[in-house]
């Protein structure tokens, strides 16, 4: 089998879980576990379908950057429950998927799965960075359409996007999101810069949306090319869209950090970060079945043992 990297945007899967799950399906103390299994059962069949020999499940260490809110500060703000003076603020997640994090960073890592995070940093940089520099094909497994501009088919780097739910999985390619959003995907963070994201408090340029942005970007390559153009009084760029771009200047000078995932931190190398699928033995193995069993997860754990020594 030829070496495939998988890269989990790991909450991304476990939030999906979650609503996909019922969640009374639950624990003897009455904790429920539908988030845990759900996304137990999501890597199985990604892993299997997907022919990945190397796993990383993707964690947020902060999943709302201060450095990215000093730049934009309604920057993910309607998802803040409860603002924190001295540390990240608190995402709301509901109580029941709440006590289920834990939960499940003790099932991957006793299923031998490689969890990494970075300070600082959102998992969307752990893939970032991983994408750009694993030197073998990569999958980047996400909801989220930030993650568009790390697909490359040069490099065979491609997005299975989940936003229609697990059986109606899409593979995104550079042709898929060409044809998709009429922009490649280097250009997807110039484009939802200018486009904006509600999803991320991101505004955009107030009267700039998706076929204005892509057809700017088609014409000018890139926001800097186009700003370029906005200040040469002789390009043929139309005062209508000049004068929106000049109302968002003060935007426009600091949205392309916080849009751009980051590509170069300083991360375990795969083999460091026990990245290679493998089957479990020994210990692991055994505290594996004896939580799969008080924690009434069924035979998801059994069929994630299965797929990693299928791999092995």
């Amino acid at each position: 089998m030829a070496d495939r990297l998988m890269l989990l945007d790991t909450a991304s899967l476990y939030f999906r879980a979650f609503y996909g799950v019922p969640d009374t399906v639950r624990r003897a103390d009455g904790t429920p576990v539908n988030a845990v299994r759900g996304l137990l059962d999501m890597i199985t069949r990604l892993t299997t379908d997907y022919g990945a020999t190397h796993l990383v499940a993707c964690w947020d260490n902060d999943w709302r950057p201060q450095w990215r809110v000093d730049l934009i500060p309604s920057y993910k703000s309607h998802r803040v429950e409860e603002a924190v003076a001295d540390g990240p603020d608190v995402e709301v997640v509901p109580d029941a998927l709440e006590a289920q994090i834990p939960m499940i960073r003790r099932v991957l890592e006793l299923a031998g799965v490689a969890v990494v995070g970075a300070a600082e940093h959102e998992a969307d940089d752990v893939i970032g960075t991983y994408a750009s520099h694993a030197g073998l094909p990569v999958d980047v497994v996400t909801g989220d359409r930030d993650l568009f501009q790390v697909i490359d088919d040069a490099r065979q780097v491609r997005v299975i996007y989940t936003a229609r739910g697990m059986r109606n999985l899409e593979v995104m390619t550079d042709a898929v999101v060409v044809e998709k959003y009429r922009v490649l995907p280097a250009q997807y963070a110039d484009y939802a810069t200018l486009r904006g994201d509600s999803s991320d408090g991101l505004p955009g340029v107030a009267g700039i949306g998706e076929k204005t942005a892509a057809a700017l970007l088609g014409e000018y390559g890139t926001l800097d090319g186009l700003l370029e153009a906005a200040a040469d009084s002789g390009s043929g760029l139309s005062s209508g869209v000049r004068s929106k771009l000049a109302a968002a200047a003060e935007y426009l000078a600091v949205a392309p950090a916080v849009v751009q995932i980051v590509r170069n931190l300083e991360l375990p190398t795969l083999e460091e970060a026990g990245a290679q699928l493998h089957s479990v033995a020994g210990g692991p193995r055994s505290d594996l079945e004896r939580l799969a069993t008080e924690w009434n997860l069924g035979g998801s754990v059994t069929r994630l043992l299965e797929a990693l020594d299928l791999h092995h």
